[in-house]
């Protein structure tokens, strides 16, 4: 979907960082990503759905097997369950494999739009970095 990374960096015009703050750079940004769509998701959701997406990520194992138990019994056949577990190295039969999954599968349930959701707020705090490149670098000069 998308990667904060070097290449993040260079398209948002702070390849410039030292080396050492690249990398609480890039996890600050993954926070504020995940603060944002995290909010914009909930919007319109109830209360209950909240509940259990919360279960979901909060690797509560009972929910995840009843979620998964009546929305996705045959998760383990699931070409998305392949592609997570393959892309995390986790044992097929492990908990936290398997909330991953349900998490994400919660949302394609739930929200559909979250894929688009999370463009549009990535596309927005770009934007925000871009503006404020110069502010965030040191190299403002109007605040000289």
């Amino acid at each position: 979907m998308f990667q904060l990374d070097d290449k993040f960096l260079a398209d948002v015009g702070m390849d410039e960082l030292p080396e050492e703050q690249k990398k609480a750079f890039l996890q600050h940004i993954y926070d504020e990503l995940e603060l944002r769509v995290g909010t914009k998701l909930s919007d319109g959701m109830s209360d209950a759905q909240l509940e259990e997406f919360e279960s979901i990520i909060d690797r509560k194992d009972e929910a995840v097997t009843a979620w998964l138990t009546q929305h996705a019994p045959d998760y383990h056949t699931d070409e998305a369950f392949g592609r997570i577990q393959q892309a995390t190295g986790l044992d097929p039969n492990d908990p936290g494999l398997r909330a991953e999954y349900a998490a994400t599968k919660w949302l394609e349930v739930n929200r559909p739009d979250y894929r688009e959701v999370v463009s549009s707020v990535l596309g927005e705090l770009k934007t925000e970095i871009i503006n404020n490149r110069d502010k965030l670098l040191g190299t403002d000069q109007a605040a000289a």
